[in-house]
């Protein structure tokens, strides 16, 4: 019987035009392997380690811009939302035909409780919600409660209300630590992967050169805060395209109010309680809130598919293994830091400031003097100068580093003296470019000092450890100076911007001092970062001991580990200091020697 030919080749035997292919390469077991798995001939590692890096840099700018749009959207759609909603429910004609004797305004005020109150515990918990999620999975899990927060407002009852409104106030503090920390960690990572020639001479454990990555920081900074201001423009649009068509002119809403300006007390003392002409159909508030909850759902997935890790799954393990208590401590034992502890007065200021933009400015000189129906253009004004100016930032890259603090906490110093002096008539229209003048010169204050901190708390902490915590600090400090405007919202218009006056001043003053100090060589008090404490099997994370003893070995052999987290270690004796101990017969051999048959190293 003739034998069947195979239907494939077997590897090894010759072709039917002998022992050559086509290709002119021998075939069989005399075929050179290298002409097969070797190198490409035209490779060029030089060139592709540049277009790797490359690859790496354009990554680290695409997750900056990500994150620009992503608070962006979430913190205009909030905006947005609660200044309509806000307004919505001041007129009583839509309280009494929509939702009868509810209580409203009782629901309202505890609404708003909720979220200037609860960022007061944050201090508490960020640092523990950003180690255990992570920075980028904090963030989306904040931008989530944000939209959350939009979503209850299909539903509009106590209990939907004022529990997403506590929620949103717990991850006030935690989205914008993480946000901050996240920017400074590309500018770092974008420094490692422009320098990578120069980090590949150096050993693993030495780090860049202090304030290397502080021209990249200053340029992301500056991108995040053109984005986060245009947040103030993007609120007004369901104002200006939607219920701007509803609301009466000045001289109905204003007819009752007798001082505007410095003059004023209170929040529009004598507004009118009907600003609505005619009542916005539910339907058309459905799809707005859904427009709403639609970019607030885009906000969500441009973090989620678009911002890359701020750290290695090796760093994230670190930043996890110092012990949650020490986690929890830290925030509190930075005190101890001269350099934080001057900043404190511009961190207050700079809650205060844009509080003042948004109600004072906008409220108290613009709606008492030109009616509700311009509020919008008010505030985006205000936003257009702060998103321009926030390029200003870029100035630390020539002049000293306190130039752009400085100079805007001093344009805010001129614009709140003469504010001071300033009390517009109502329903008078002749002054309106004043309004516009003075918010986009607040803004630019405004983006001068966003800009100027943020950048300075990444130069002054560079280690990676130590930046959640710091930031942390510094927004906290921020919901704590806005508990305190909200708290004191009853006030006459002088007594605010007296204490605005005071915050600024002696917030310029404690950071020039700072800065003298620095400058004669004060060492700042740190305190130690704990060292990680590993609890892991395998070879996921390689250490210095062995990592394939039992429990029960490490038990017998190492007693009771090392120090307690937090515990300030020894100084070693002197002398050289002893090596590892060498690998004897009673070690275990890992796999890779127990394929080699031997018991480990000692038996070469």
């Amino acid at each position: 019987m003739e034998a069947v030919p195979p239907l494939y080749r077997v590897a090894g035997t010759a072709g039917p035009q002998g022992d050559e292919d086509r290709l002119g390469v021998p075939d069989g077991p005399g075929a050179p392997l290298d002409e097969l798995v070797g190198a490409y001939p035209n490779y060029n590692e030089e060139e592709e380690e540049r277009r790797y890096y490359r690859r790496k840099r354009l990554g680290v700018l695409k997750n900056v811009l990500a994150a620009s749009a992503g608070g962006t959207l979430t913190y205009g759609v909030y905006l947005g939302l609660l200044q309509m909603q806000l307004i919505l429910h001041y007129d009583e004609t839509y309280r009494e035909v929509k939702y009868g004797n509810m209580g409203l305004p009782d629901i309202d005020s505890k609404m708003l409780m909720g979220i200037n109150v609860t960022p007061i515990a944050a201090l508490l918990y960020t640092p523990v919600l950003i180690r255990f999620f992570g920075t980028k999975w904090m963030m989306f899990l904040a931008v989530g409660i944000y939209a959350l927060f939009v979503s209850t407002n299909y539903w509009e009852r106590y209990y939907t209300l004022v529990p997403s409104a506590v929620a949103l106030g717990m991850a006030i503090v935690p989205l914008w630590a993480s946000m901050g920390n996240y920017i400074t960690r590309m500018a770092q990572k974008y420094y490692e992967y422009s320098h990578y020639k120069e980090r590949d001479e150096q050993s693993p454990q030495q780090r860049p050169p202090r304030g290397s990555h502080a021209p990249y920081l200053l340029v992301f900074q500056a991108i995040f805060y053109s984005f986060f201001h245009l947040s103030f423009a993007c609120a007004q649009l369901p104002m200006i395209y939607f219920l701007n068509h509803y609301l009466y002119d000045l001289n109905h809403t204003l007819y009752n109010v007798q001082s505007c300006g410095t003059n004023s007390q209170g929040i529009l003392i004598g507004f009118n309680k009907t600003v609505l002409r005619t009542l916005p159909r539910s339907g058309n508030l459905i799809v707005v809130e859904s427009v709403l909850m639609a970019v607030a759902f885009l906000a969500m997935l441009l973090v989620l598919g678009l911002c890359g890790a701020a750290y290695r799954p090796t760093e994230e393990i670190d930043l996890r293994s110092v012990g949650w208590g020490n986690i929890f401590q830290l925030p509190f034992k930075h005190v101890r830091d001269f350099r934080l502890r001057h900043l404190v007065p511009f961190f207050i200021y700079s809650g205060f400031e844009v509080l003042f933009a948004c109600t004072g400015l906008a409220l108290g000189y613009g709606v008492c003097s030109v009616g509700l129906e311009r509020l919008a253009y008010i505030l985006v004004a205000y936003s257009l100068g702060a998103s321009a100016s926030s390029v200003l930032g870029l100035l630390g890259l020539w002049l000293p580093r306190a130039v752009p603090l400085v100079a805007g906490a001093g344009l805010h110093l001129l614009l709140t003296v003469g504010l001071f002096f300033w009390a517009p008539a109502p329903r008078v229209l002749q002054h309106i470019w004043i309004l516009y003048v003075a918010a986009v010169l607040w803004g630019v204050g405004s983006a001068l000092n966003k800009t100027g901190l943020s950048t300075l708390l990444g130069i002054l902490y560079e280690d990676k450890e130590r930046q959640d915590f710091i930031f942390t600090i510094y927004h906290w400090w921020q919901a704590v100076a806005i508990f305190a405007v909200y708290l004191g919202s009853s006030l006459p218009m002088k007594a605010k911007l007296v204490v605005l006056l005071l915050t600024l001043v002696a917030a310029a003053a404690s950071y020039l001092w700072m800065e003298q100090k620095l400058q004669r060589g004060a060492v700042p008090r740190q305190p130690r970062i704990p060292r990680p404490q590993h609890k892991v099997r395998g070879y996921r994370y390689l250490e210095e001991d062995n990592s394939d003893e039992s429990d029960a070995e490490g038990e017998r052999g190492g007693g009771g580990g090392g120090p307690a987290d937090g515990v300030e270690e020894e100084a070693p004796p002197a002398g050289p200091r002893p090596g590892p101990e060498p690998a004897g017969p009673c070690r275990r051999p890992c796999p890779y020697e127990q394929a080699l048959g031997g018991d480990g190293p000692e038996e070469q």
